[in-house]
Parts: C-alpha cells; structure tokens; sequence
C-alpha cells in the first residue's frame, strides 16, 4: 500500500514509525563514553538512526536499560531507509556472575556473618 503514496508522505511515515522505534526502546549502544540508542536488535544485526550514527567498528556493549545483555564485536555493513545496520561478527551473552570453571567445595560459606 505504501507504493501508492506521494512520497513526501511515505518519508513521513518512515520518519514517524523510526521516531516511534526509537522512544519504546531501552535498549542503548555503548562504545567509549557515549551510549546510543538502538532501533532494534535482532540475533545477527542491529540498528542504529542514521543522523546520530558514528562509525562504531570493534568492541561495543549492548544494554538494556542498564542491565549488560552482551558485548559484542560489530562492523557496520549497510544502510536501510534511515538507519545504519551493524552485523556482529561475535557476539556474547554477558553473565550474572564469575563463570564457574571450577569445582566448588559443598563445604564453602555461602556468606559471610558482619561482625557488631
């Protein structure tokens, strides 16, 4: 259907569904200092706008609100209507707590009483 609208009006409702993306998301972009927010994420790719995309390339985290969800390798690979898509080349689910590699002893404190 939106092959039948003037033009002017689809770039409207491209602008309006990607401004509408953008404000119910959590989901952020970290690389350095700055956080930027993601337009949607999928398991291969994500999206970020157009306009406020820099040249993300390596190692960025991925959060949402500010839970980590992943750290991930990315390279910017195309532009879609009016977002950049960044492809992971790894990504990885980042963990509540230390991995555990190792035996634990059923023996160990499981915490540790403060003393008055």
């Amino acid at each position: 259907m939106i092959e039948f609208l003037p033009k002017d009006v689809a770039d409207g409702l491209a602008t309006a569904r990607l401004r509408a993306a953008k404000k119910r998301t959590r989901l952020r972009v970290q690389s350095g200092d700055e956080m930027i927010p993601l337009v949607r994420l999928t398991a291969t790719d994500f999206a970020i706008e157009l306009d406020v995309a820099p040249r993300l390339r390596g190692l960025v985290d991925i959060y949402d609100g500010t839970r980590h969800l992943y750290q991930a390798l990315v390279v910017a690979t195309s532009v879609e209507d009016d977002v950049m898509v960044f492809e992971f080349k790894r990504n990885t689910a980042s963990a509540a707590g230390p991995a555990l590699d190792f035996v634990r002893d059923e023996a160990a404190p499981v915490a540790l009483l403060g003393s008055r």
